[in-house]
């Protein structure tokens, strides 16, 4: 293998990205398998992460690793998503014209690089022949700056600090001295990061203000969510450009699942061309964002789970070579011919091969929420059946921002101890401000698989406020772990345009819980936890018509969760 560092790429505007380059130490011409990371192409965690790039330039490809515009080697300024259509287009007709380049190009990636490659492909570079984007965006206000109105703020705190500051710091800072101090201050910022999650109002948020730089970070706070500017780095209304096959890998515990499910429902659905429509596939483990072990949160899923034996057959880089040799190489890999989607179901611990998503055989059966007015805790009277309510009295809690709950597992992307992926809930459920309700122990397995809503009739005293829903399964001994969860914003409860201060009326709320897979076992029960915080997954909503972005200021706020013939609140799970 051969290694050349620090290779120039010039874009259209002059602006010079560096890359490093392995490939065959022979003589011919290979298709060529390109990323393009924030992270340091330097940096193997990052650059090469989850894939054996050894193993595919053993196997006759190019790897081209490059850092994007403003990031360690390469010139320009860094904007996040902002610049990565058009320098992705020009990278990838660049390393198509390279003299050992077959003139075919694959990308790969997870997250940010893989959203480099579907961006690059709304610019159609004609040398561009298949993609396969991992656990990745296609909106940043749908599900990673913001969800559904409520500001992702662990994620984005934490990124912006440990992610993107050093290297920004390192071009700021030229003096020597200077630059150590700034990293001391910004090494004291990550080691305090929880107690910096609590700041407010965010738009001063200190440990990023007093280093001058990551100005875009301030720059996004200042942006309604009905700005026009969010369209530059958003795919959802350009999945009908992108002409190419794409796999698409997520996981029920990342960050990114609900981008991921749309970039394949939209693709397959809108892409260019009967060939890349029918050319998008899917699969789903019950992985956390970066992590494709057996071992998630406080689970364990069995050996075939995970990346390096994924269904007791391969692992993630012959599952990626099979897709490149198919597409890149025109070898008979058979990977045409298998199911479009393939999804490990939780429970039962088991893969299985799908024709679709949503599964067409999928029964959407309301779970009403019930009560006597005191399903405040896990030992409350709150109940879940599918009975549809009659006269109930509605249930009460106190959401005090200066007390939220803590975020406890889930599909988290920020730096706090033991809070990705499934984790027992009982803890949390001792909260007067967590409403549990609970199903009788099943009689037999009951398989959920599929996007997962909570229909919710709510009222608050607040001019603006959060309401949250949590999936759990309770398995017989107690112990309740997370499937999925979900947040909607008040007063972006029916899109990115901002509603009026709310005024005490009773309200329907649809909170998305993005969707899981698993089996209810006999003995098992199916439980819906409502509340009106995660923090610090989501930022506290204050109540007062402001947030933690532009105020400190806060409120408590009385909430009313009804559940009655009149507003029957409920959860409509999948079931297989």
């Amino acid at each position: 293998m051969l290694v050349e560092k620090n290779i120039a790429c010039t874009m259209r505007d002059g602006t010079v990205l560096y890359a490093d380059i392995y490939r065959p130490h022979e003589d011919g011409e290979f298709p060529v398998l390109l990323t393009r990371l924030p992270y340091n192409k330097d940096l193997p965690f990052y650059s090469h992460r989850y894939l054996d790039t050894n193993r595919l330039v053993e196997s006759g490809y190019v790897v081209i690793i490059q850092d994007v515009r403003g990031r360690f080697h390469s010139e320009g300024e860094f904007e996040p998503f902002l610049n990565e259509a058009e320098d992705g287009y020009d990278t990838v007709e660049w390393a198509a014209r390279l003299s050992y380049s077959s003139g075919k190009v694959g990308m790969f990636g997870l997250s940010y690089y893989g959203f480099t490659q579907l961006l690059a492909a709304t610019e159609r570079p004609p040398s561009l022949q298949a993609i396969f984007p991992a656990q990745t965006l296609s909106d940043l206000r749908d599900g990673n700056f913001y969800y559904h109105g409520a500001y992702g703020l662990g994620g984005s705190e934490t990124w912006v600090l440990e992610s993107i500051a050093p290297d920004l710091i390192k071009r700021k800072y030229k003096d020597p001295d200077s630059y150590e101090q700034a990293m001391k201050k910004l090494a004291k910022s990550i080691d305090h990061i929880e107690e910096w999650y609590r700041h407010a109002p965010i738009k001063d948020w200190p440990p990023i203000k007093e280093l001058g730089v990551a100005s875009y970070f301030f720059e996004q706070l200042e942006r309604g969510l009905e700005d026009e500017n969010w369209q530059r780095s958003s795919i959802t209304n350009k999945y009908d450009q992108i002409n190419v096959p794409a796999f698409h890998l997520g996981g029920w515990y990342d960050s990114l699942l609900g981008s991921t499910i749309d970039n394949y429902m939209g693709m397959k659905a809108n892409a260019d061309g009967s060939g890349a429509r029918e050319h998008q596939k899917f699969i789903i483990g019950p992985w956390a964002h970066g992590n494709f072990g057996s071992v998630i949160g406080e689970r364990k899923f069995g050996s075939h789970a995970a990346e390096d034996w994924i269904d007791h057959k391969e692992d993630l880089t012959n599952l990626h070579l099979r897709w490149f040799d198919y597409w890149l190489k025109g070898k008979d890999t058979h990977i045409g011919e298998e199911a479009p989607v393939k999804i490990f179901i939780m429970g039962i611990n088991q893969w299985r091969d799908e024709q679709d998503w949503p599964l067409a055989r999928t029964n959407y059966v309301p779970y009403y929420l019930h009560s006597e007015g005191g399903a405040n805790t896990g030992g409350g009277d709150g109940k879940l059946s599918m009975v549809k309510p009659d006269k109930e009295p509605t249930d009460h809690f106190v959401y005090d921002p200066e007390n939220p709950v803590p975020t406890c597992g889930g599909g988290t992307l920020h730096d706090s101890v033991n809070v990705t992926g499934p984790r027992d809930q009982r803890k949390i459920e001792e909260r007067e401000d967590v409403l549990v309700y609970t199903s009788e122990p099943l009689k037999q397995p009951v398989e959920v698989t599929g996007p997962v809503k909570v229909k919710l009739w709510a009222a608050t005293d607040a001019k603006d406020t959060d309401f949250t829903a949590k999936l759990i399964d309770v398995l017989p001994n107690g112990t309740a772990y997370n499937l999925t969860d979900g947040i909607v914003r008040a007063r972006y409860r029916n899109g990115y345009k901002p509603e009026a201060d709310l005024n005490g009326e009773v309200v329907q709320y649809e909170i998305d819980l993005w969707a899981t897979s698993n089996v209810f076992l006999a003995g098992h029960q199916i439980r819906i936890e409502i509340s009106s915080s995660n923090f610090p997954r989501f930022d506290a909503n204050l109540n007062t018509g402001k947030t933690m972005l532009n105020s400190a200021e806060s409120k408590t706020a009385n909430q009313t969760i009804y559940h009655s013939e009149k507003y029957p609140s409920h959860v409509i799970l999948p079931v297989v």
